[in-house]
């Protein structure tokens, strides 16, 4: 019974995300579902893509978090529009959450949407939030077994991002590992190595996202 009534959730999230992705196409606006433990550094190379981009590019931003809107703040100190989701224990964001959260950004005069999700590698996976493109930051410090200790994750990502490079040389990180071990599980994956606090190799995640979204 337990597991009709899982299967039955999904079912009505994938509804929603089916809407929040038939509304998004209808304004030509992408969105991005990015994902990865806490700490991995996703609003960090959010605050880096900013930079490159320095206001070129008007990019809305759903934060979501347990608690506090302090992500949420520094996205609005970019400049960019943030709206902020705070689930109270709940450990992802899923697709009527988002759907309510659209109405408080200015879509029309978006290039670009991103949610951030509850830091979490294991239930985020799971729920499909209308985004086009999946985005997992993976950071050194996190060690490069996490991929094959979270399948799901690197199965369902379009691409996966190792942040705080600068710092690879103090770990035992290796990303030859880490990156044969999503490849078995999802040959289709793209790789970024950055560091999010430098700048290193955000412009070519920059570059890339703008040919994959526009």
């Amino acid at each position: 019974m337990e597991i009709v009534v899982s299967k039955d959730l999904l079912k009505a999230n994938d509804t929603i995300a089916a809407a929040n992705r038939a509304r998004l196409s209808a304004l030509n606006l992408n969105m991005i579902n990015l994902l990865g433990s806490p700490g991995s550094g996703k609003t960090t190379v959010l605050e880096a893509l900013g930079k490159v981009w320095q206001g070129s590019k008007r990019i809305g931003v759903i934060e979501g978090d347990l608690a506090t809107s302090r992500d949420g703040e520094r996205i609005e100190a970019i400049g960019w529009p943030a709206t902020q989701i705070n689930t109270g224990g709940g450990c992802h964001l899923e697709a009527n959450m988002v759907a309510n959260a659209l109405e408080s950004l200015p879509l029309d005069d978006l290039n670009l949407l991103v949610v951030e999700n509850v830091g979490n590698l294991v239930c985020t996976a799971s729920h499909d939030l209308g985004e086009k493109l999946r985005i997992v930051v993976l950071s050194v410090t996190e060690g490069h077994d996490k991929v094959a200790k979270y399948p799901p994750m690197f199965q369902k990502a379009d691409v996966v991002v190792f942040n705080k490079a600068d710092i690879l040389e103090y770990t035992d990180f290796s990303i030859e590992q880490a990156t044969e071990d999503a490849l078995r599980l999802n040959p289709e994956l793209t790789f970024f190595t950055v560091s999010a606090r430098t700048g290193a190799g955000i412009n070519e995640l920059a570059d890339f996202l703008l040919a994959q979204l526009t």
